[in-house]
């Protein structure tokens, strides 16, 4: 079984910056893509970033120069910076991998997972 674990989300002025981590743990053989997406109350589920294994980086074209995601990969863990925070970035945020696992019979397969959603609130 693996999992994400996010944290690092909360109350932000406007103007304010954050990090958000998330790790995942579990039976990996290995992670693929790591993204970091969002949902605003009321709103669709949207992308923010996401990042390959080999570092490459997609942006969600009004999130860029805002937010910078990046990745540890001998810690399988992903993060996203966010600096200038807006109260309209006020949102749960979630991670997304696509991981490589293997089973305790040792059958392996990809799954796409999500974290449990963090809240950043920017207060104006």
């Amino acid at each position: 079984q693996v999992q994400l674990v996010e944290s690092g989300g909360g109350l932000v002025q406007a103007g304010g910056s954050l990090r958000l981590s998330c790790a995942a743990s579990g039976s990996i053989l290995r992670v693929n893509t790591m993204g970091w997406y969002r949902q605003a109350p009321g709103k669709q589920r949207e992308l923010v970033a996401s990042v390959t294994s080999y570092g490459l980086t997609n942006y969600e074209s009004s999130m860029k120069g805002r937010f910078t995601i990046s990745r540890d990969n001998a810690k399988n863990t992903v993060y996203l910076r966010s600096n200038s925070l807006k109260p309209e970035d006020t949102a749960v945020y979630y991670c997304n991998a696509n991981l490589l696992t293997t089973s305790p019979e040792g059958r392996s397969s990809w799954l796409d997972v999500w974290g449990q959603g963090t809240l950043v609130t920017v207060s104006s």
